[in-house]
């Protein structure tokens, strides 16, 4: 099982901001698409990543005030990419190891998509269940 796998699943489709866009409308937007993580786009290049988590450290640190600043004051600007053929097992690594839960899907230069480490663990336990059924029915027949 590989990225691709999971980007059929669950679509290619990215929602993504402009490094000037107000605080407040990503806090709408997260609301309104149900999602964590948004990608930052310049003229459609990647130049950062924010998440919710993002969004409630500028506030505990700065105010509310900061809902009034742009996502280039909270973005991750140094954004950690992936490829459709990077295994299951290699995308878990680096979240765990990074610490985040979101990662943007670059494929010949341009981004493709995103998934999330909810996305990895779905279809990881559905590869498991798969596995135990071939096994349940090589035992029932063997």
């Amino acid at each position: 099982m590989n990225v691709n796998t999971i980007l059929h699943v669950k679509g290619r489709e990215v929602i993504s901001v402009s490094p000037e866009t107000p605080i407040l409308k990503l806090t709408k937007i997260f609301t309104k698409n149900k999602i964590g993580s948004i990608v930052v786009l310049d003229n459609e290049r990647l130049v950062g990543i924010v998440s919710e988590r993002d969004v409630v450290r500028a506030i505990a640190s700065h105010g509310p005030e900061v809902l009034g600043e742009t996502v280039s004051s909270i973005m991750t600007s140094e954004v950690i990419t992936c490829g459709g053929g990077d295994t299951i097992d290699q995308i878990m690594s680096i979240m765990t190891t990074g610490r985040f839960r979101h990662i943007p899907v670059i494929e010949n230069g341009q981004l493709s998509g995103i998934i999330s480490i909810g996305d990895v663990v779905q279809q990881r336990i559905a590869a498991v269940e798969m596995e135990a059924k071939a096994m349940r029915s090589y035992i029932a027949t063997g």
